[in-house]
């Protein structure tokens, strides 16, 4: 009697196990369904003006006077013959971590660009043992940065912004154009020849200025971005390089399509992300329908 009372309590145990995991798991899902109708209507608002109907083409002529590297570079992508980009978006798969003694974490990401004014807006999910539990947006507009973290959509683990972060979030987005080079030739970017592997870039938006240095191969291939970027970890300034490990076509231009984020700090080199570009659209019109 006393194993039939004992197997009987387990399977009531087990069956309040089962139901606290299926209430934890609606919870969860509707935490990060929350989340994800705020970001959509973010999203919306960045996109909120579509591309116009006819976009001017590039000529090899505005790549004149441009830095050697940078030349070689927009050629090699491809740029002659494309139209100026509006609006992008792309999507990111990957891993991330938040410290060198931190375990990796899967991520997938879709992220929207604005050109014209600069912005953008990174929604990412990042999952363990397949089973997502985290959500991030970093976002970039009217020369703010901010970011916000949500546990299951639900609890705010990371919230930040403020001068360093603009800096952060303005140095990323201009990083980020080398998905869509053809923006190095918008009135809001200047170059400064170093030698012919390498150029300084510039961009000015909303009062504010950041400069980093590319490096380019002698085929034109970018390998490599590096610029003195805030690191909230250690509050300071360090070097931050993006490494190019592979590129691919997209739209007709041939771009990086792998590549990872290394922090340079005092003790070592610091790998946070590798990710890849499985796809990429231009000039978009807001996604998600209406409110």
């Amino acid at each position: 009697m006393r194993i039939q009372a004992m197997m009987t309590a387990l399977k009531w145990i087990g069956v309040a196990l089962l139901a606290v995991l299926a209430v934890a798991g609606i919870v969860l899902a509707g935490g990060m369904a929350a989340f994800d109708r705020r970001i959509q209507t973010e999203v919306r608002a960045l996109l909120s003006a579509p591309p116009p109907a006819d976009l001017p083409v590039i000529t090899a002529e505005m790549l004149a006077g441009l830095p050697a590297p940078i030349q070689r570079h927009l050629t090699y992508a491809g740029v002659v013959g494309q139209p100026v980009v509006h609006s992008v978006r792309l999507k990111q798969t990957g891993r991330f971590r938040t410290g060198v003694d931190q375990a990796w974490m899967d991520y997938r990401a879709e992220q929207y660009y604005t050109v014209d004014q600069p912005g953008f807006i990174w929604d990412a999910t990042f999952a363990q043992a397949g089973v997502p539990f985290l959500k991030v947006r970093d976002r970039y507009v009217q020369g703010k940065g901010s970011i916000l973290g949500k546990l299951g959509g639900l609890l705010t683990i990371a919230e930040a912004q403020g001068d360093d972060l603009d800096q952060g979030a303005m140095l990323r987005y201009l990083n980020e154009m080398m998905w869509f080079p053809q923006a190095y030739l918008g009135d809001n970017i200047t170059f400064t020849p170093v030698d012919d592997g390498s150029a300084q870039v510039t961009l000015t938006d909303q009062g504010k200025s950041v400069t980093a240095t590319l490096y380019i191969d002698a085929e034109g291939k970018m390998t490599d971005f590096v610029a003195e970027r805030y690191f909230e970890a250690g509050d300071a300034y360090y070097p931050w390089s993006t490494p190019i490990f592979a590129y691919g076509e997209f739209n007709g231009l041939r771009l990086p399509s792998r590549g990872q984020g290394v922090w340079k700090l005092p003790d070592g080199d610091f790998a946070y992300i590798d990710l890849v570009i499985p796809e990429l659209e231009y000039n978009i019109r807001a996604p998600f329908g209406a409110e």
